[in-house]
This record gives C-alpha cells, structure tokens and sequence, in this order.
C-alpha cells in the first residue's frame, strides 16, 4: 500500500479481518493511521498474542474497541483491552494486578471476610473511577424492548445408568486420580504419565453428551477407562459398531428426542442445535436420519460462500428445514438464524461469552416470534461445575464493567476448584449452592423480584423441582425424560397481551424511528470520547 500523492487520501477507510490485517501488518505500519476500529475487541483480551501486537505497532493515537464480553473469563483481560485503547492508563500489568485484580477477587469470594470486602469494594470503585474515562458501556436492555419475549431456561437432566457408571468408574481409575490430584495442585493440563487433567475433563463432558463419543476409548480400555467395558449392556457394541444411535443410553438425548417431536408435531417452530464437539452434531445428524427431519449442519468445514446460502435457505419459512445443527466454534458468532426460535444448547463452554453468543442467533433484530433458548446441563457432573464458574465469571463482569452493586457471590473460589466431584444425590448442585430463601423443601414459596431478568444470576431466576411449575409447556412434557430440576426466567417482565397489541398498533413506525435515533446516539458519544 502506497501513500496518496495528493492532500486527499482516495480510499480513506480500510476495512479487514484480523487474519488479513496480520499477513500485511508491516505494510500497515509504515504510515500513519487517523482511527482504528476493532469489532468483536475482546479478541485482544491476550496482550502476547500475534494479533495484539500487530495492532499496536500501527500508527494510530484514536483507537476504539466494540465488545458486548470484555470480561470473559479474568480481570487481566479487561486491563489488555484497556491498556490497547489507553497505554498506561493502568500502569503496567504486575502493577494492575497488585493494585486492583487481587484486591478485587479476594472479595467476590463468598466466604470474603468484611475488611476484604471492603477493601475490593474500594478498589472496584478506583478502577470504575479510571476506566471510564474512556468506557461507553450500553446493554442489550436498550433494544430488548423492541424483540419478542425470550425464554431461558436451564435444563438440569439426570444421567442416564450407563452414563453414571462410566462417569463413576472414570473418576474411580488410579490414573484418573493421579491426574486429578496433580490438577487440583498445580492446575488444569498439568500431564501425569500419558494421562492429563484436561483429557480427564474433556471425557468427562463429552461423557455428559453421549458415551458413544468416548466408545472407542472404552473398548480399547486407555485414559481411565480401563475397566468400563464391564458396564456396557451386552448388545450395545453391537449397535456402536453398526453406527446406529442409542437415544436411550444418553438421558440429554432422550430429552432432545422427546422435545424435538413436540415442537415438529404440535407447532411450525424450528430449531438450532448447538454444540461444542462435532461428535455430537454426527449424533444429531444420526437421530435427524432416524425421525426423518430435514435438517442442515454447519461447522468449520464449510466455506464461507456455502455458509450463507444455507443460512438464507434456512430462514425462508417454506423451505422445509426444521433443524440448523451449529459447531459453537465455527458458527458462535455473526449468523443471523432468525428463522427458528428455539434453541438449544447442548453443552456448556468454560467461557460464557461463547455460550452467550451461540444463544444469541435467534433473538436478534428481524425475530417476529417468541423465542425459548434451552441449557442442557447433566446434574450433578462437571457441567453444573462450568456452569457455576460461568456464573462467577459474570458476576464478576458485572461489578467491574456494569458497575452493578450488590452483585451476590454464591460460589467460593474452593467451591468452584471442586470440579471432579459427582453429586448423584441432588436435583441441582447449583440450586443447593444456593442456598435459597425462596425455596423451601425444594418448592419455590415466592418468584423472583419483579424487576428481574434472564440477565441476572440465577437466585433471580425461577427454580423449578417439579414439572408442575414449569412455564414451557413443551419442556413440562419431556420432565420425565430424566429432568431434575429447572431454572427459567424471560429477558423482560411479561406484557399482557392487550398491551402489547396496542402498543404495536400505536408505535410500529415509532418503534424504527427510535432504533435509528438509539444509534445516532451511540455515534455521538463515541465521537465526544475520542475528541474529548
């Protein structure tokens, strides 16, 4: 790229991906650059990565990052975003981190004692004071009123008995404690002979799904499954090496078999299916062949070309697809799929902004039908653990970057260490974390405050240990299926219908004008910070 030989520059705005902005990076570097701006900014949440340091080698003293996420997972993620936008602004990483980071975390602890409580509390209010010199934060409760209802709902499912004594025997295998010791020490990865915790972990989720999709590690009798052959029924080799699904082994199967019937038989939804393993898609495209219904698959595979076609085809309400199956990792981000209105996702992510953008693909702009987002989770295993660091991780998020106060912390830090315990005997270990004054004997005696949401941690939420109280009829139906426990609460407070078709009638063009007005707004004040 050559510089212009006039005052004017002919191609004032360069828009690229982050891959291709790191192929010519040194091209870039060698002029000046008025403004760049970086969509999806929590990609440079890691200061060491190729792409951070490509992009502050340019040029450029206006920068600006948009992220709905950009805490995901730590506090020094946030500073490596802050620190790209404003250098120093923070000092230096050992100085953020002995300034704010300990302090702050010490007193998310539940069981933080009130001088540490106090002492984060005053460090989280210097650290607001500081970043939001140069923070816009906006919500997705400003446009949440312009989409239909939405559904959460977290679905806790028994495991199934073969499940539950491959689960067991797992954990019970002398190289599976060795690695999960060493783990508990020293931290997840940490290999111990040919076994490490992550492989213990990643069979253990996978596990939760399907014992299909570690069958091969059973048979062979390697990485802790050196006994569970003995737990298989004596016909079910028989049926994996003929490649036909068993929906009866897998309870969350069993589930999703019986609430994809309902929703094909009694309604014109359709339907995403997310996951994170692509063994579990093979699955669903086993049990899809076996009911006959028309479906399309998309993960890394595909082209970007294909991609959208089939999402176009997808969305067209008459094209006969019912189910679109989505990698999380290929298809997380950026696709509309506004054709169904349910979705369900399959299996957690440590990360929740990943599973948090993976729901979004149905309730977006353009959905005109109420939509109801279902989380399998296997009760008592390792996914109530994920899903538990999930709700730490936003509550955290919310005190540092919503600014939210009294953000409640269920879970202590050795709680949330605790990953490779199995609680057979509960309906939710989440729930019973808790501690909820709602509840009592399992019955919830009260709901949740008035002015809550699905954005809230879930002692907002409606708890539900009996099917009795559930709000999906749908859902209600399959409770049988092996469904222990239900968490559910909806993105804004119910509207009678009368309201709603009245003010529809009133504010249809209203309703555009102030979209339009909603975004004007928000270009402004990104213009007032940068100039500021």
């Amino acid at each position: 790229m050559t510089s212009p030989s006039g005052r004017r520059n002919t191609h004032p705005v360069l828009i690229i991906s982050y891959e291709t902005f790191r192929i010519h990076s040194k091209m870039l570097h060698s002029s000046p650059v008025g403004l760049v701006l970086c969509d999806e900014g929590h990609r440079l949440k890691n200061r060491e990565n190729q792409t951070y340091l490509a992009l502050t080698g340019l040029q450029c003293k206006r920068r600006v990052l948009l992220s709905g996420t950009p805490i995901q997972n730590d506090l020094l993620e946030y500073f490596s975003l802050v620190h790209f936008v404003n250098e120093g602004l923070l000092g230096t990483a050992q100085e953020f981190r002995k300034q704010f980071e300990i302090a702050i975390l010490k007193g998310q602890d539940a069981y933080a004692t009130d001088k540490e409580k106090e002492i984060a509390k005053e460090r989280l209010e210097q650290l607001i004071g500081i970043v939001n010199r140069c923070l816009i934060r906006r919500t997705s409760a400003l446009l949440s009123q312009y989409l239909p209802l939405k559904t959460e709902l977290v679905v806790c499912i028994k495991l199934s008995s073969i499940q539950e004594a491959l689960y067991k025997s797992l954990l019970a295998s002398d190289t599976a404690r060795k690695a999960l010791k060493a783990s508990s020490e020293n931290g997840i990865g940490d290999s111990v002979g040919s076994l490490s915790a992550l492989s213990v972990v990643t069979s253990l989720k996978q596990l939760c799904n399907h014992p299909d999709i570690v069958m091969e590690k059973v048979l062979e009798g390697k990485d802790g499954f050196q006994c569970a052959v003995k737990h298989l029924p004596d016909d079910y080799v028989l049926k994996y090496k003929r490649r036909a699904i068993q929906v009866e082994v897998s309870a969350k199967f069993m589930v999703l078999d019986c609430l994809l019937a309902l929703i094909k038989t009694t309604t014109t939804d359709k339907v995403v299916l997310v996951s994170n393993y692509t063994q579990t898609l093979e699955l669903f495209e086993k049990l899809c062949s076996l009911r006959n219904y028309q479906y399309v698959r998309l993960d890394g595979t595909m082209t970007i070309k294909k991609r959208g076609k089939v999402v176009e085809k997808f969305n067209q309400p008459d094209s006969g697809l019912f189910i679109f199956m989505l990698s999380s990792k290929a298809g997380g981000c950026g696709l509309n799929l506004i054709g169904a209105n349910r979705l369900v996702m399959f299996d957690p992510d440590w990360n929740p902004a990943n599973d948090d953008q993976a729901m979004a693909r149905v309730w977006r702009d353009g959905q005109k039908k109420p939509c109801f987002i279902y989380r399998f989770i296997s009760t008592g295993t390792i996914e109530e653990k994920m899903l538990q660091r999930q709700a730490h991780k936003k509550a955290l998020s919310s005190s540092v970057v919503d600014c939210e106060e009294d953000v409640k912390c269920h879970f202590s830090m050795n709680e949330l260490k605790s990953l490779f315990a199995y609680i057979c005997e509960t309906r939710s270990d989440t729930h019973d974390k808790l501690k909820c004054p709602r509840c009592v004997n399992g019955i919830q005696t009260r709901g949740p405050p008035l002015e809550s949401d699905c954005t809230d941690d879930f002692s907002c939420w409606h708890h539900c240990a009996e099917k009795k109280w559930v709000v999906d009829p749908l859902i209600k139906q399959c409770w049988s299926s092996g469904i222990s426990f239900i968490f559910y609460q909806n993105s804004q407070k119910q509207i009678p219908k009368c309201i709603q078709d009245s003010v529809a009638e009133n504010n249809e063009n209203s309703n555009e004008e102030t979209k339009k007005r909603i975004v004007q707004y928000e270009v402004i004040s990104v213009i007032r910070l940068l100039f500021s």
